[in-house]
C-alpha cells in the first residue's frame, strides 16, 4: 500500500506522476521528523517489539521540496499531450491499444524527440509504416510542465484512500 506524499504548501510533490512513497518509507518519515501526518488507514496496524503506530494514508513534508518542472520524454507524458487519442484518424486509445508514431520515420533521418512524435491508434501507425504521407492534426511539440498536470487532471486517478481525492483537489468529482 503507497503513501501520498504532499509537500510543505499542502499539494502533491508531484502529479506527472502522482507522489507516493511506500508505507515503509512514510513510516520512516515520521520516525526521522522529517513529515506530518495528515490522514491515517484506520483499520491497519504495524507494532514492532517495542513501537506500534497506524500506517499514515497522506503525509506532508516539514521542508518544501522545489517541484522540478522539467518535462520528460515518456510514452505516457506523450498520451498525455495528446490527451490519448490518435493523432491520425481522431480514435481514442488507452495505454494498450496507443502506439508512439514518429512523424518523420526513422528511416528518413527521423528522431525520437517531442517534435515528431505523436499518438497513434495501432491501424494507422501500421497504415503510415516508414512513409510520410499521413499526417498528423497538429505539429507535434514539447508541452509545459502546467499543460500536462492540468491535462492530468482531466483523467482518472487509482486513489487507494478516501482523503486522497481532497488532496489532489477531486473532492468534486
Amino acid at each position: 500500500m503507497d503513501t501520498l506524499v504532499l509537500n510543505s504548501d499542502g499539494q502533491p510533490v508531484s502529479i506527472l506522476p502522482i507522489s507516493l512513497v511506500r508505507w515503509q518509507d512514510a513510516i520512516l518519515y515520521m520516525y526521522h521528523d522529517k513529515c506530518n501526518v495528515m490522514e491515517w488507514y484506520d483499520d491497519w496496524m504495524v507494532r514492532s517489539p517495542s513501537w506500534e503506530t497506524k500506517v499514515p494514508a497522506v503525509i506532508m513534508l516539514k521542508t518544501y521540496l522545489r517541484r522540478n518542472t522539467a518535462v520528460r520524454f515518456s510514452k505516457y507524458n506523450v498520451f498525455l499531450r495528446d490527451e490519448y487519442e490518435c493523432q491520425y484518424c481522431h480514435t481514442e486509445i488507452n495505454n494498450r491499444t496507443g502506439t508512439l508514431d514518429h512523424v518523420i520515420p526513422l528511416s528518413k533521418g527521423g528522431k525520437t524527440t517531442w517534435t515528431n512524435i505523436v499518438t497513434a491508434c495501432q491501424p494507422c501507425n501500421y497504415r503510415k509504416a516508414n512513409k510520410s504521407l499521413m499526417k498528423p492534426t497538429y505539429a507535434p511539440y514539447k508541452p509545459g510542465f502546467y499543460e500536462l498536470m492540468r491535462k492530468r487532471k482531466k483523467y482518472p486517478f487509482h486513489v487507494k484512500h478516501p482523503s486522497w481525492n481532497t488532496w489532489l483537489g477531486l473532492e468534486e468529482e
